[in-house]
């Protein structure tokens, strides 16, 4: 088998916090997940914006530089930026020049960025000029900006966040394809295939999840995705398109549930990446 380049996006390692806890940063300590990373077998990780701030204001971004640099780790990802677009830079300029401090220090591939929750814009128009904004300023540092659309915000599809970074026409402007964000906003893997600029792709996102939404998407998104290939979701058919379509990075695995998040470290991440790789040669023999 091709073997793929696997990153532990954060929420694969962060233990048992989640997205919009009060406090999202992770019972583990900075260093004991990159080391049971490294133990399990990936080849890169994701770190979000609390958990970077405890570093910072703790072992600080260059310690961590030198762990990742023993560990070898090849892909590094830093996130997350939001109300981006808000003119009052108040909202989210701390945030941001954290992030770029963390990117730059430890050489981060991408930085994402989300869009704010809402429904879906009628008019991208408001929205070029902001990401355009953060673009420029990570290119400054050697980094990208990377977008992902979520089908419960003011950017609902992947083929919509596509025509945004079009747009915005920078060559450090970009997408993160999530998986989940592709099946649960309706969009077909043809679909996606013919809207979706694959040089546009800075990083894609493996999960999986049951056939059925339960209760909003934010509650399945956050509760409810499964490991890879243990849902009803097309798994095999993404990572066939996302091939074909000619993509050669790095493959994030984004297991968010009350499941995984109750499961040890080491078992979290061993059973993410062995799940993740079965999907792949199956993938790679044309069976489902």
């Amino acid at each position: 088998m091709n073997a793929p380049r696997l990153v532990a996006t954060c929420w694969t390692s962060a233990g048992n916090v989640g997205p919009l806890d009060r406090s999202e940063v992770s019972p583990h300590s900075p260093a004991d997940r990159l080391h049971a990373i490294a133990a399990a077998g990936w080849d890169g990780f994701g770190f979000a914006h609390e958990d970077l701030a405890v570093v910072r204001d703790t072992i600080g971004f260059a310690a961590l530089r030198d762990e990742i640099d023993a560990a070898g780790f090849s892909h590094v990802e830093v996130e997350l930026v939001t109300n981006w677009s808000d003119p009052d830079e108040r909202s989210w300029r701390p945030r941001w020049e954290m992030l770029l401090e963390a990117a730059e220090t430890l050489g981060a591939t991408f930085i994402k960025a989300g869009p704010a929750a809402g429904a879906p814009a009628t008019d991208l128009a408001s929205y070029v000029k902001p990401l355009r904004r953060l673009a420029e300023e990570a290119a400054q540092i050697g980094c990208r900006i990377a977008l992902e659309p979520l089908p419960f915000s003011v950017i609902e599809s992947l083929p919509r966040g596509a025509e945004l970074v079009r747009a915005v026409d920078h060559p450090a402007a970009g997408l993160i394809v999530d998986f989940w964000h592709v099946f649960r906003a309706g969009t077909s893997l043809g679909d996606f295939a013919a809207l979706v600029p694959i040089e546009k792709v800075f990083g894609v996102e493996l999960s999986d999840a049951p056939s059925e939404v339960v209760g909003t998407l934010f509650e399945d998104t956050r509760n409810r995705r499964t490991l890879v290939g243990r849902g009803q979701q097309d798994v095999v058919g993404f990572v066939r398109t996302l091939r074909s379509m000619g993509y050669v990075g790095a493959w994030g695995v984004e297991v968010i549930s009350d499941e995984h998040r109750a499961r040890s470290l080491e078992t979290a991440l061993e059973l993410a990446r062995s799940t993740t790789l079965e999907v792949f040669y199956r993938a790679e023999l044309g069976t489902y």
